[in-house]
């Protein structure tokens, strides 16, 4: 079940960005440059259809769309700062290079 809300490349960096605030769809590529459109797209579809992040369509011209973190997305934000603590010391033990995101 857990591999099926959160499971594949991206949706837990989507979420590390969202842990931040409130993000535009365009704020996210740049913090996800490797992402294309099409996949962030279907990803946060995903996490929205789970109500795991947010979804706010302001009616500008054009149209700004807006993606935070659901009470449920936020519960996770203790569970993704453990993954990554544990990947930094993973990756320093096993003399890893991790390349920052952003």
């Amino acid at each position: 079940m857990t591999i099926d809300l959160l499971g594949g490349k991206w949706k837990l960096m989507i979420l590390w960005y969202l842990i931040e605030g409130r993000k535009r769809f365009t704020e996210l590529k740049k913090s996800i440059p490797n992402i294309t459109q099409k996949i962030l797209t279907e990803q946060l579809r995903e996490l929205e259809s789970s109500n795991i992040i947010s979804r706010k369509v302001y009616s500008t011209v054009p149209a700004t769309v807006e993606y935070a973190m659901t009470k449920y997305g936020e519960s996770l934000i203790p569970v993704i700062n453990v993954l990554c603590d544990w990947t930094k010391q993973y990756a320093s033990e096993n003399h890893i290079e991790l390349h920052e995101q952003g």
